[in-house]
This record gives C-alpha cells, sequence and structure tokens, in this order.
C-alpha cells in the first residue's frame, strides 16, 4: 500500500479563488484565464487543475460558492413583501461585481456545453425552487413561474442596469411577481 500523497493546503484554494475574484472585477471574464489566476495567487497551474478541471468550474466557485451565502429572507406573510425581500435579495447578488463579470463568459460556455450549466442548475436551484414553493403557499403550484420570472428580471437587470434605481425595480418585480403567483390558469 502507497502512502497518502502530501495533503493539499486550503490556504492556496483560499489565494486561488480569491485572485479569481479580483482578476474577475478588474479584468473581465475574457481576461481571467488560469495562468493570470496561477500568477496571482502565487500558485502553478497544475495547482489550479488538480483542483477545479476546468476556468468555467473555477470561476463558477469564485462567484457562486460562497462558504457563507446570504440567506434567502424568511416568511412573514406578506406575499408582496416577501417576493420583494426575494427580488431584492437575488439582484443584491447577481449585481456582485465578481457575479456581473462572471456571468457573460460562463453563459457562453454553458451555450457550447449544456452538460456545464445543468450541473450549475443542480447546484443551486433545486433548493431555492422548493424554499419559493413554500414561500408561496397556497399559490405554490405557480413557484416554477414566479421562480423563472423573479431570476430572468432580476439577472437582465443586474446585468445592464445593477443596482440603478433598485429599490423601484424591486418594488415593481414584486408586484408582478405576485400577480404571476394569483393568476388563474
Amino acid at each position: 500500500m502507497s502512502a497518502p500523497g502530501r495533503p493539499r493546503d486550503p490556504e492556496k484554494d483560499v489565494a486561488v479563488l480569491e485572485a479569481t475574484r479580483d482578476l474577475l472585477v478588474e479584468e473581465g471574464y475574457q481576461g481571467t484565464t488560469v495562468v493570470a489566476i496561477a500568477r496571482r495567487a502565487n500558485v502553478g497551474a497544475p495547482t489550479i487543475y488538480r483542483r477545479w478541471a476546468s476556468k468555467e468550474a473555477l470561476v463558477e466557485d469564485a462567484a457562486f460558492a460562497h462558504p457563507h451565502p446570504a440567506p434567502l429572507p424568511a416568511a412573514t406573510g406578506d406575499l408582496r413583501a416577501d417576493l420583494h425581500a426575494w427580488v431584492a435579495t437575488f439582484l443584491e447578488w447577481l449585481a456582485n461585481p465578481v457575479t456581473r463579470a462572471a456571468l457573460p463568459g460562463l453563459l457562453a460556455a454553458y451555450h457550447r456545453d449544456e452538460e456545464l450549466y445543468e450541473r450549475l442548475v443542480v447546484r443551486s436551484e433545486s433548493d431555492v425552487r422548493r424554499l419559493m414553493t413554500d414561500l408561496l403557499g397556497e399559490f405554490g403550484h405557480r413557484a416554477d413561474d414566479v421562480f423563472d420570472l423573479l431570476v430572468a428580471a432580476t439577472f437582465t437587470r443586474a446585468m445592464t442596469r445593477g443596482l440603478t434605481d433598485a429599490e423601484g425595480f424591486c418594488a415593481r418585480t414584486a408586484a408582478t411577481l405576485v400577480t404571476v403567483a394569483k393568476a388563474t390558469d
């Protein structure tokens, strides 16, 4: 039986993720290369590829795998207020400079390889969709419609206008989502 290899240094993981986040904001997705990340993190490219299979996997972790993600707001019983809080949370998360820089390049990669996108969806969406169903209560059968519109609206807004007039956008979007939730087929 051979001896196990040297344990990985978690500080290198942190350095690589921080370097990736910094480069995304400074240089954009295209300028965030594995070589540039390795140089910034003071590690070799093989160190990165032992931890992440591709640039896309690394960028996903840097942009979406937060050790302490912002919790979704708790339900208060006021559907409009609850949806407003969800819209604000999604908008703030998607308008984060790292996420905003990562998403265009990741979307292009997802277009070329649907399995990459499916991995992200499985990783991040199923639990949130279940929480949306719970939030909507008696209107839970409309959860997929409400969730899809929430994501589409906040994504588009984050990419185009960021947090400009965030409060007005959140109020209008929450009102629309309430209408969708309560719509009859």
